[in-house]
C-alpha cells in the first residue's frame, strides 16, 4: 500500500485508523467466518513497517504494487 501524507501527520495514527476501520468493515461483512480462523480473535498484528519514498523510486514502487497477485 502506498500512502501519500503530509509531514505533520503522525504515521502511527494513520496506521491505527486504517487497521481499525478495515477490521470493523471486514468483521461486519465476514465476522463469523473470520473469527473461526483468527488466532486470538485479532485481524491485524500490532506491528507494521513504514518507509519513505523518494520521487526517484515512487514509480518503481507503484509498479511493484500493481504487479502483486491477488489470491
Amino acid at each position: 500500500m502506498l500512502i501519500n501524507c503530509m509531514p505533520q501527520h503522525y504515521i502511527p495514527n494513520i496506521i491505527k485508523a486504517m487497521k481499525g476501520v478495515s477490521a470493523r468493515l471486514l468483521m461486519k461483512e465476514f465476522g463469523d467466518d473470520l473469527r473461526s480462523k483468527l488466532w486470538g480473535g485479532h485481524l491485524w498484528n500490532p506491528s507494521y513497517f513504514v518507509a519513505t519514498v523518494s520521487e526517484n523510486t515512487e514509480e518503481q514502487i507503484i509498479e511493484y504494487i500493481r504487479s502483486q497477485k491477488r489470491k
